[in-house]
């Protein structure tokens, strides 16, 4: 019987290792997004075509997971300048023929496909970036920091160019772990911090749009223009605070139900979950976040090259970026970017973008397993 026993876990973890697929990440994610479908479904005011549409989208971007998880890292390793030249030159092209949308250029549109360049970078840019780091001395010496720094800010500057400062921040915020965790000296750290001051007011007075900078002043005081510019903040923490330690219950939250919490299915979902669920539904969100970010930290340590490991914990360590920014986005925390929360808001860039991210760290992982065996 130990032997039968035995056998059948040999020829599961065989059957597991063909497919490539990290069974608690799996897991984690499924589990993550199911919450969102139920919180979207609210939010959206039980809108069944919308709760079907995203439940597809997000079982596509799963599909994608899965044959990127079938890509072995070294494949990866080569087409990543490739990746990055098509993103970068893409970024161009939106600034000569994109689609123009609530106020942004930020879309290509193909005929077939209607989708945002910027999207790439999310992946593209971590991956060049390792790239350029995985055969160097660590740290990395002055001509090659300086050779990721413009790699950085290149992209990162079409980008805010669209404007798009939720996808700018997270792209530079990728950047800067990838730096960060190839063992970036604190003295350039903190000569770095030291020049922010400068760059933040050449920013604030040449580089921001006029709404850029309202909203950085509604986010210190919200209540100069409580039915304007602030009105998203004050209404987003009027709905997390009125949910209490275990929220008004699911369908009944009034802020937005009632239509005073805008963009509720989107970059305010969090807002809603809130109130329905009160801080007990919040507490077992962020509980599962953070169980994928640690099994991405994990297998970044696991990875068997200085590539997989960057690109590995530079990829989680963004992924905690996007939910650390919303929360903080929705509980006034934070200025409003646009930055969505991970596999519960409504959208599908996002979702695609996110899901190839913990492909590649399957793929990481799972070859790793099999060159190991």
């Amino acid at each position: 019987m130990n032997i039968d026993t035995f056998g059948n876990s040999n020829k599961k973890q065989g059957w597991l290792a063909r497919l490539h697929l990290d069974v608690p990440l799996l897991f984690g994610l499924i589990t993550t997004a199911a919450v969102g479908l139920v919180v979207l479904y609210s939010a959206s005011g039980q809108n069944l075509a919308m709760l079907i549409n995203q439940a597809m989208r997000i079982g596509l971007a799963l599909l994608g997971m899965a044959v990127v998880a079938q890509i072995p890292p070294q494949q990866l390793r080569f087409w990543t300048p490739w990746l990055f030249g098509v993103g970068v030159i893409m970024l161009i092209a939106v600034l000569i023929m994109g689609e123009i949308g609530k106020g942004a250029q930020r879309w290509l549109d193909l005929g077939v496909l209607r989708f945002q360049p910027s999207e790439i970078l999310k992946l593209a840019l971590p991956m060049m970036l390792a790239w350029v780091l995985a055969d160097s001395t660590l740290p990395p010496r002055p001509w090659r920091l300086i050779t990721c720094c413009v790699l950085i800010v290149g992209p990162v500057a079409l980008i805010a160019k669209q404007p798009d400062l939720g996808t700018a921040l997270l792209v530079t915020s990728g950047g800067f772990f990838a730096l960060f965790l190839a063992g970036l000296r604190w003295r350039v750290m903190i000569t770095a911090v030291l020049l922010i001051a400068p760059a933040a007011a050449a920013l604030w007075n040449f580089g921001m749009h006029d709404y850029q900078r309202k909203r950085v002043l509604t986010f210190l005081d919200p209540e100069t223009d409580p039915l304007g510019a602030g009105y998203h903040i004050i209404q987003s923490m009027i709905a997390v605070g009125s949910g209490g330690v275990y929220g008004k219950g699911w369908l009944n939250g009034t802020q937005s139900h009632l239509d005073f919490l805008p963009e509720r299915h989107t970059d305010f979902i969090f807002a809603v979950l809130n109130e329905e669920f009160g801080l007990v539904g919040a507490a077992i969100l962020l509980v599962l976040y953070a169980f994928l970010i640690v099994r991405g930290l994990y297998i970044a340590t696991q990875a068997q090259d200085t590539y997989s490991r960057l690109l590995a914990g530079t990829l989680t360590l963004t992924f905690f970026v996007y939910v650390f920014v919303n929360a903080g986005m929705v509980t006034g925390l934070l200025p409003v970017v646009g930055v969505p929360l991970p596999l519960v808001s409504y959208g599908g860039s996002a979702v695609v973008t996110l899901l190839t991210g913990f492909g590649i760290l399957m793929s990481i992982h799972t070859h790793r397993k099999l060159l190991s065996t």
